[in-house]
């Protein structure tokens, strides 16, 4: 089920308020249980099965973990919890990867194994392997109620596309949350924008990258319009769904982490990643950089824990050379920055550093939608023109003029500009209580105009799917 979608939207959501808010406080988690279920059943039944797997594993490896606490036996219990997690995700996302680079190297003809991956297995294998992980440490108290945990790890809002959440921060909201009616609103708001972001602004960008694709009259200008467009694509519609996980989370009294903060103004790749899915930055910087001694090593091991993390972090979004490569591109990036190009952008206005971050990570998503590395190389060849196109053409202008309006204000959009305005303005008395008036009919002339995208049938897919 889409967040995008009239199903969801018109009978799921208000279904699943109506019975959270009637019934007692002892009875809310479960509500929420197995509503997520049926969210996750609605789309994948079978794998509903797994979750719960994954679930009841980290249960019971937790209690396990938090009796032999101080014992060796914990360390092995949670070696056989981490493995338990990454071996279910290996076998679902990785096994035809694995097969496909065997039969390469080796000339062998070892039949695919053709499995489906679960929607959303990424991000809650991560979650149940954090919560492990964090009792062991004795950062997180033991949870000793299935429900509650399992509550955690399939709570809807951000099951299937996160963003990461950690036991930590939800452990005390599973057993006490506060309900008011000016967090409803918030989370309303919250959910009606990102909603607005995904719909009115991401899924027109990926009908754009569909025209391109599909266009016999391509050129230099174009490629870069169509990297442009995928880079704000990508952006609205991780943000926008992250938007929505957190406005959902808040209306059921949870405070979820923000996963994004305008990455797109960022003047160092570094920064960018600061900045950009935030949850998943901070999942391997604590979990796998600092364990492997992060950067208060030597710099050859340093060098070791960079591309390791970064070699992961590609994995992570999908079982293709595509995301390895760019996993490690920016791994590239971190390693140069480091030792060279920090100390050349401090003697130089700050604009070229942030034009080189734009360039590099539109380049960077080029290879990431790529279907192949075949593709990716001609695609970065048509940019810096090496393929046998010219540097304008009549389509491109057609596109420029049809788009141009939707590129120059999400380019906006994804700066701090309107937000950082709209505060300022609200300082202002009588300004402030107009815009406090507007707000309220700008989410709902919002969820109006999506509305009428769902009846004209608009195709609404979320990208992080995949993962």
């Amino acid at each position: 089920m889409l967040f995008s979608s009239i199903p969801f939207l018109y009978y799921f959501l208000p279904i699943v308020i109506g019975l959270y808010f009637i019934v007692p406080f002892k009875f809310k988690n479960l509500i929420l249980l197995v509503t997520s279920l049926f969210f996750y059943f609605y789309g994948e039944p079978v794998y509903v099965i797994l979750m719960l797997v994954s679930s009841f594993s980290s249960y019971v490896h937790g209690l396990l973990i938090d009796k032999y606490r101080g014992t060796k036996w914990a360390k092995v219990l949670l070696v056989s919890s981490v493995v338990t997690s990454l071996a279910m995700l290996g076998f679902f996302k990785y096994s035809d990867f694995f097969i496909e680079n065997v039969n390469s190297i080796f000339k062998t003809d070892i039949a695919l194994l053709g499995i489906a991956l679960p929607i959303g297995i990424s991000f809650y294998t991560f979650q149940t392997l954090s919560y492990t992980i964090d009792v062991y440490r004795g950062d997180a108290k033991v949870q000793r109620s299935f429900i509650r945990l399992a509550t955690y790890v399939l709570l809807f809002p951000q099951l299937i596309a996160g963003p990461i959440v950690r036991y930590t921060t939800v452990e005390e909201d599973l057993t006490e949350r506060k309900h008011t009616l000016e967090n409803f609103a918030s989370g309303a708001t919250r959910f009606v924008i990102g909603l607005g972001k995904k719909v009115l602004i991401a899924d027109v960008f990926y009908e754009f990258c569909d025209a391109f694709r599909a266009s016999d009259d391509k050129s230099v200008v174009f490629y870069w319009l169509y990297a442009l467009a995928f880079s704000l694509h990508i952006y609205f519609d991780f943000s926008g769904y992250s938007d929505m996980a957190i406005g959902l989370g808040r209306i059921f009294g949870f405070r979820f982490l923000e996963n994004f903060d305008y990455p797109y103004i960022s003047k160092s790749v570094a920064e960018f990643w600061r900045r950009w899915h935030m949850s998943l930055g901070t999942w391997f910087r604590d979990y796998v950089y600092i364990p492997l001694g992060g950067n208060r090593v030597p710099k050859l091991r340093w060098l070791f824990n960079t591309l390791v993390v970064w070699l992961l972090t590609g994995l992570w979004h999908g079982a293709a050379w595509t995301f390895v490569i760019w996993g490690l591109y920016f791994a590239l990036f971190l390693v140069l920055e480091k030792f060279v190009l920090n100390k050349f952008f401090e003697r130089i206005p700050r604009v070229f550093s942030h034009i080189y971050v734009i360039v590099a990570v539109m380049i960077s998503f080029v290879v990431f939608n790529a279907a192949d590395l075949a593709e990716a190389v001609s695609d970065i060849g048509g940019m810096f023109g090496a393929l046998d196109i010219p540097l304008w053409s009549k389509e491109t202008a057609y596109y420029l003029s049809a788009y141009g309006l939707l590129f120059a204000v999400s380019m906006i959009g994804a700066t701090p500009i309107v937000k950082n305005t709209v505060l300022k303005l609200k300082e202002t008395k009588v300004v402030g209580t107009v815009i406090n008036v507007l707000e309220p009919v700008t989410v709902a002339v919002i969820l109006l105009l999506v509305t009428a995208c769902f009846v004209n049938g608009s195709f609404s897919p979320f990208l992080y799917f995949r993962f």
